[in-house]
């Protein structure tokens, strides 16, 4: 038999599933231009690690010289918003 604690455990489960599929942000979730957009970057940065060139860098690249720099809200920051305040671009 199941106990009324492990009922309330359980939906307290199935709640919290279902609220977290509903938050999940997936590159499918995402729209078409915006999936494109990340797909062009990605493919840019792979191409600089074959090459060895210098731009342009990663989003924890850029987070590491933000750092360094004292830049303020960088956590919140996309990878083009930290290179624009950079001035990586």
């Amino acid at each position: 038999m199941v106990t009324t604690k492990q009922r309330k455990a359980a939906k307290k489960n199935v709640r919290k599933a279902i609220s977290t599929a509903k938050r999940k942000k997936t590159i499918a979730h995402m729209p078409k231009k915006t999936r494109t957009a990340l797909g062009k970057q990605a493919s840019a940065v792979r191409q600089r690690k074959r090459t060895g060139g210098s731009t342009p860098k990663t989003r924890a690249e850029l987070i590491k010289i933000a750092r360094r720099r004292g830049l303020d809200g960088r956590s919140k920051m996309g990878r083009d918003e930290l290179a624009r305040a950079l001035g990586e671009k």
